[in-house]
């Protein structure tokens, strides 16, 4: 077979014991109807330092299924530096981004495959909508993509999660792309190349609790703005510039005032209200610019990415290496 017959279903796992088992016949059936099209196709599963049952549960699947090849980290990385070590195993035909909560349907597999092999390098599922997640998600979600489409010039797609077809040549970019702070949908966007939409409604999670909560997403996003987009210092610069020019304005009028009517109330509150709104504008900039130089800090260490623990190859022929530790 040529390399545009072979598919790799990437799933990254953190503590998700009870979804994998509900998932993974559903994949295997899939992976039956592209097996009747040509393709092959295996399905790699990275453990992220979970702290449950999901490895021995990961290790019955594949003693199950041969189709199976098993990465365990030596501890938790976070859900993209997982996908990146997978993404990093894949080294023939193209790689299919699985979430394991089975919220994204892998019965659209073959519309992504049928993409792919009419040309297009990224093949990424757009959300019509988000079946069991709350307002206040759905909200925040829409505000973000809309937000970092205006202020990053990466293209990231609106309401387009990891849930994606990656062939071999944005496969070959993405590997080139090293950064510590890892903003897979951005990445995704700043290796370009021929990309396509496929419409979907996301589903309800199988089993389990998602591990993304209010504080994580937070914390995600604003990585995805300090990653792809240096508008939060320009935005500081500007505030700077109209916070001294209105602190000038008004200190031409305290001394116009003092020299036409004088001075006879002492202006402690106003002092106090001036000083305390330069202090803080001066200390929000300053959390901007630390937030920036802390990244460089990170970048300058240039520690490996993730530690592999356990590499379980499937016994079927590999289309997988030998994992380094990068």
């Amino acid at each position: 077979m040529s390399a545009r017959d072979r598919l790799t279903i990437v799933i990254a796992a953190f503590d998700e014991a009870h979804a994998l088992p509900v998932l993974h016949p559903r994949i295997a059936a899939v992976m039956e109807t592209l097996a009747a099209d040509g393709i092959e196709a295996r399905v790699l599963y990275v453990d992220d330092g979970s702290g449950d049952a999901t490895w021995q549960v990961l290790q019955g699947i594949a003693a199950g299924d041969a189709r199976v090849a098993l990465l365990r980290l030596s501890r938790n990385f976070g859900k993209e530096v997982a996908l990146t070590a997978g993404l990093d195993m894949v080294t023939e035909g193209a790689a299919m981004i699985l979430d394991a909560d089975g919220q994204d349907p892998p019965e659209l597999i073959p519309q992504f495959v049928a993409h792919w092999r009419n040309g297009y390098d990224d093949v990424h599922g757009t959300r019509m909508s988000r079946e069991g997640e709350s307002w206040l998600k759905r909200s925040t979600a829409h505000l973000f993509y809309r937000v970092i489409q205006r202020l990053a010039k990466t293209p990231v797609p609106a309401d387009t999660g990891d849930y994606r077809l990656l062939s071999p040549r944005a496969l070959d970019g993405l590997r080139q792309l090293r950064e510590r702070h890892r903003f897979m949908k951005g990445l995704f966007g700043w290796i370009g190349f021929n990309r396509i939409a496929v419409p979907y409604a996301r589903e309800q999670r199988i089993a389990g609790q998602t591990k993304f909560g209010f504080w994580r997403l937070w914390n995600f996003a604003l990585d995805g703005v300090t990653s792809f987009s240096t508008a939060p210092l320009r935005l500081a610069t500007y505030v700077g510039v109209f916070t001294a020019c209105g602190a000038f304005a008004f200190a031409l009028y305290v001394i116009g005032k003092a020299l036409m009517y004088g001075d006879r109330v002492a202006g402690w509150p106003t002092m106090m209200a001036v000083i305390l709104f330069l202090g803080g504008v001066q200390l929000v900039a300053l959390g901007v610019i630390g937030e920036y130089l802390g990244r460089l800090y990170e970048e300058s260490k240039q520690r490996p990415l993730y530690l592999v623990s356990v590499w379980q190859p499937a016994p079927a022929p590999a289309v997988l290496n030998t994992p380094p530790d990068i």
